[in-house]
């Protein structure tokens, strides 16, 4: 599937088929009060000790003409989150400590387990957004076959890749209070709750 998706979106950014203007995938978006959890360090899994794990249901409808995926990164870039991809969700337990992202799901449905060990569990479908503040695990369950994500992340921060190893864990309690903060929601732009949530 990643390999499909890299290539549509590639002949998608070249010709414009089925890419919606910023306008357009702007209107997708629906007002919504998010939850919001914060998850406290298992000795693996960080997580991270300021901000919370926020989750915009049904913040986004794609029954439209555009393809869903290209929908979540126009949005994404045009509120400053960018280096989108398309794929899933690992099924091992992960996170980044030198970075936030956020992810949209694009098509079908997941049961993810955010937070580690001492996390949540939660369903996620097509229109959801989950914004991950640096540290935070995540690792897929189940999902159907169609399960598709696209994932961004805020111009200041350095991707990384950590699996829970504790030699990761103590340089990530360092550097994830050091994250700089986005400057916009990646779904609501300025008026976006994230920024109220994130910055008290």
């Amino acid at each position: 599937m990643f390999l499909w998706e890299t290539f549509k979106r590639s002949f998608q950014h070249m010709t414009g088929h089925a890419r919606p203007s910023v306008p357009a995938a702007k209107a997708a978006v629906r007002a919504g009060e998010p939850q919001h959890y914060r998850f406290a360090d298992d000795g693996s899994i960080p997580n991270n000790p300021d901000l919370p794990f926020v989750v915009y249901g049904g913040a986004v409808v794609l029954d439209g003409p555009y393809d869903p995926a290209a929908v979540f990164e126009e949005l994404f870039a045009a509120n400053g989150w960018g280096n989108s991809w398309r794929n899933g969700v690992y099924p091992f337990a992960h996170y980044h400590s030198a970075i936030h992202e956020v992810l949209g799901i694009a098509r079908g449905h997941a049961r993810v387990r955010f937070g580690g060990a001492l996390g949540a569990e939660l369903p996620l479908k097509a229109g959801d957004v989950a914004i991950l503040p640096a540290g935070t695990g995540h690792q897929r369950l189940d999902a159907s076959p169609d399960f598709l994500v696209v994932g961004a992340y805020p111009p200041h921060g350095k991707y990384d890749l950590c699996r829970g190893a504790p030699e990761e864990h103590a340089r990530a309690k360092l550097s994830i209070p050091k994250v700089p903060l986005p400057d916009r929601d990646p779904v609501f732009g300025s008026d976006g709750a994230l920024l109220k949530l994130w910055r008290g």
